[in-house]
């Protein structure tokens, strides 16, 4: 029972362990950590049952231990990502790192009900004297079940799902910046402004309802997709250029955002599919009245 219930929880914990985008975790450092910290989480699931149904009932006091312990491994990612925050040339900001720390955490807790319930379902097929394989295929299959029923409820939507997104025209009003008629920033170098004009890129995101408006005007889903963009497109920019930072404005009228972007070497389907995936942070949704 806990060989079969370690074994499912570790595995619910790599199958989300990848580099996407934001190259975190990093390899094979992180990947390690995460990795130990996904077998002690297995660990505690496996025996749970076997302890209760033993009467050492002081498992649900490790338990609660693990779940402290796994509160500080969320303030640890936070600090490190905090850490290296200055070092982004866009930064991701607070309401990013707080959504990908938070992330962490719950992986670990996904670790933990799978073993869990691997165990529980080899406990049942036991208590109805089932055989040995019979019982382990049973727990297999109700801690997959779990695993996937987890991960489908813990996925969040992209900004795909609560607005359209599409190229938006890059003018100037004299000195100031427009993007889709919405003034966004003074741009006092005639230089800055033809780069703009010849290799600069525009969206403006449209939300579908009140609901995607109310995202949208949330400061660090707006940064996150500035971060999103400049991470995946690269960005003409160096330290001390604030004239080519990505720059995202509200349209008072509307509520959509418009959002340019210099970028190394991508054309604006790049830039709006990155737009689209980009996803919707925890701290940002909101429910408004209709």
């Amino acid at each position: 029972m806990i060989i079969i219930a370690l074994l499912m929880g570790t595995m619910a914990r790599v199958s989300m362990m990848r580099v996407d985008y934001r190259q975190y975790p990093t390899y094979p450092q992180a990947y390690l950590s995460h990795f130990t910290l996904g077998i002690i989480a297995a660990a505690l699931g496996a025996v749970a049952i076997p302890a209760i149904a033993s009467k050492e009932y002081v498992a649900v006091t490790f338990l609660a231990l693990a779940a402290q312990h796994f509160r500080d491994v969320r303030n640890l990612e936070r600090q490190s990502l905090d850490n290296i925050e200055i070092t982004e040339l866009v930064p991701r900001g607070t309401a990013y790192i707080e959504d990908i720390a938070k992330a962490f955490e719950a992986r670990n807790y996904i670790a933990i009900l799978t073993a869990l319930a691997t165990s529980t379902g080899i406990y049942l097929g036991d208590y109805f004297h089932l055989s040995i394989i019979l019982q382990g295929f049973i727990g297999v299959i109700v801690g997959y079940s779990t695993l996937f029923l987890l991960i489908r409820m813990l996925r969040g939507k992209a900004i795909e799902d609560i607005a359209e997104v599409k190229e938006a025209t890059i003018a100037f009003d004299g000195p100031l910046l427009t993007l889709a008629g919405v003034p966004v920033i003074n741009i006092g170098l005639k230089a800055s402004r033809e780069i703009y004009l010849n290799n600069g890129k525009a969206v403006e995101i449209i939300p579908k309802d009140s609901y995607g408006r109310a995202i949208l005007a949330n400061l660090g889903q707006r940064q996150a997709l500035q971060h999103n963009a400049a991470t995946q497109l690269g960005i003409r920019r160096d330290i001390d250029e604030p004239d080519f930072s990505p720059i995202a404005r509200i349209n008072p009228e509307t509520g959509s955002i418009v959002m340019a972007l210099i970028p190394i070497d991508s054309d604006i389907e790049d830039f709006i599919t990155v737009v689209r995936r980009t996803p919707i942070l925890e701290s940002s949704k909101k429910k408004p009245i209709k």
